[in-house]
C-alpha cells in the first residue's frame, strides 16, 4: 500500500511538473534592450541609422543573417548579401538573381561584427551554370551538432526558357529561378575551414518539392489532380533542431500553394543525421486556427527546443496581425512534438520598433528572418534579424541591413 501511495505521489509530483512546464512554455515574455544605434540622414548612411549593433555593407544589400558561438569563444555570422546599385535591378527583383552568403565575425554577441569575405556564391562564378545552387544562394542557417558546423542555406538555377505551350512558357528569368528554389547544407569543422573552402559543395540539394500544383504559370507542373504537398513548388527558410523525444533532426521548410491565390505555407522533414537525408511529411505546420475556424499563414520561422520547459518553440512573421494584433510583427509559438502548434498566452514576440541607446524608438517596415542565439537552457538570449527603415522592394541602393537585438526573457 505504502508503495502505490509513493507512486501515486510521484505521479502527482510527475503532473505538476508537466503542467509547470505547459505553463512557462504559454507565459514565456520576450521584450527588447537597446540597441548600440543611433537615427541618421542619409548623407551617413541610406538605411537611416547607423551603429555597432546595425550591420551593413557600403554598396550591397544586407539581409537575413544566423550565428553561432565558436569554439575559440568568437561569435560566427553567415548572412545573405548582393551587390547594389545595378542598373535596372532592385532589392525585390536581385536578392532571387545575386544572392550571396558571407562571412562575419565579432567578439560580442550583439554589437562589432566586421565583414571578411563572401564565403559561398553560385556556381556560375566558376563556370558551372548546370549545378542547382548555380545562379544564387541565400537563407543561411548555421547550427552546431556533434561537434561540426552545418550550414543550412537555399540555392537555385536558371532553368532556362520554357518550351511553347508548357505551363511556364511566360516565366521570365527572376520568376524561373524562384520557382528552382531548393535546400541545401554545407558540412565543415571549423570557419578556419570555411574561409578556406575546405568543404564539400553539396552535388544535389537535401531537399526538393514533391509537387508542383499550380493553374499556370509554373515550370514543369505535377499532373492534374495530383494533392498539394507543404512542399509544393519550392522548398525555402531552413529551419532544423534536435528532437530529443525521437532522437531525430527535424528540418522545417516553406512552400508555396495557390487556393487559388498565393498563400506561403510550411512543411516539416524528418532525418537521422543533420545532412539527412530528410523524409518530408505531409503535415502542414505553423497553420494556426483562429477563433472562427480558419488559418493564419505565417513565414520566416525559427525553431528551437529548450531543455528547461521540454517543448519546441518558434518565431514567425505574422504577415496580417491576425496571431498578435499587430501587422508584419515576429509571434511566439509552441508545440509538444514540433508538428502541432499553438499560439503562446501572450504571442507578440517583437514589433517593428528598433530601441536606441538614446532612449528613442525607430519604426521600420521590415524585420523579419529571425534568427536567435539561444543560452543552455534553450531560453532567446539576442535576435539577428533582416531590417530596414522604409520599404527596399523598389529601390537599388543597399538601404537593408542586419540588426542585432539582446533579449530578456521573463517567465510569470
Amino acid at each position: 500500500m505504502k508503495g502505490i501511495f509513493t507512486c501515486f505521489k510521484r505521479g502527482i509530483l510527475l503532473g505538476c511538473f508537466i503542467n509547470t512546464f505547459l505553463c512557462w512554455a504559454q507565459n514565456i515574455t520576450i521584450t527588447s534592450g537597446k540597441i548600440d544605434a543611433r537615427a541618421v540622414g542619409l548623407k551617413e548612411s541610406p538605411n537611416k541609422i547607423i551603429g555597432a549593433s546595425i550591420f551593413q555593407i557600403p554598396n550591397y544589400f544586407v539581409w537575413g543573417a544566423s550565428v553561432v558561438k565558436g569554439d575559440d569563444g568568437k561569435y560566427h555570422m553567415l548572412f545573405s548579401l548582393w551587390e547594389s546599385g545595378a542598373e535596372g535591378g532592385s532589392f525585390v527583383k536581385d536578392w532571387v538573381l545575386q544572392s550571396k552568403i558571407g562571412y562575419a565575425v565579432s567578439d560580442y554577441p550583439d554589437k562589432g561584427f566586421k565583414f571578411q569575405k563572401i564565403v559561398l556564391k553560385g556556381t556560375r562564378y566558376h563556370g558551372d551554370n548546370m549545378s542547382w545552387d548555380a545562379q544564387m544562394v541565400h537563407n543561411p542557417h548555421i547550427n552546431k551538432f556533434n561537434g561540426k558546423y552545418y550550414l543550412y542555406y537555399i540555392g537555385s538555377k536558371d532553368p532556362a526558357e520554357q518550351l511553347r505551350g508548357s505551363s511556364g512558357e511566360n516565366l521570365d528569368k527572376r520568376a524561373r529561378v524562384q520557382q528552382s528554389l531548393c535546400i541545401g547544407v554545407l558540412e565543415f569543422d571549423s570557419f578556419e575551414d570555411l574561409l578556406l573552402g575546405n568543404f564539400m559543395r553539396p552535388k544535389q540539394p537535401l531537399l526538393t518539392p514533391r509537387t508542383r500544383v499550380k493553374a499556370d504559370n509554373v515550370i514543369n507542373a505535377s499532373p492534374f489532380g495530383i494533392k498539394v504537398k507543404p512542399d509544393n513548388i519550392i522548398v525555402v527558410n531552413p529551419s532544423v533542431v534536435y528532437n530529443p523525444k525521437i532522437q531525430k533532426y527535424m528540418l522545417f521548410f516553406k512552400g508555396n500553394v495557390y487556393e487559388p491565390h498565393w498563400k506561403g505555407v510550411h512543411g516539416v522533414a524528418i532525418g537521422d543525421t543533420p545532412k539527412g537525408p530528410f523524409i518530408p511529411l505531409d503535415n502542414f505546420v505553423f497553420d494556426v486556427k483562429m477563433p472562427d475556424g480558419s488559418l493564419a499563414s505565417t513565414e520566416d520561422p525559427y525553431v528551437w527546443y529548450s531543455n528547461k520547459i521540454q517543448k519546441f518553440m518558434a518565431i514567425v512573421k505574422d504577415f496580417t496581425g491576425r496571431l498578435t494584433g499587430h501587422k508584419k510583427t515576429l509571434a511566439l509559438l509552441s508545440s509538444t512534438g514540433g508538428i502541432v502548434w499553438d499560439l503562446t498566452e501572450k504571442p507578440l514576440f517583437m514589433e517593428r520598433k528598433l530601441h536606441l541607446m538614446d532612449g528613442s524608438i525607430l519604426e521600420v517596415d521590415r524585420l523579419e528572418r529571425p534568427q536567435l542565439l539561444l543560452n543552455e537552457e534553450g531560453f532567446p538570449k539576442y535576435l539577428y534579424a533582416a531590417c530596414a527603415v522604409e520599404n527596399v522592394n523598389p529601390k537599388n541602393d543597399g538601404s537593408s541591413f542586419n540588426v542585432q537585438i539582446p533579449l530578456e526573457v521573463v517567465m510569470e
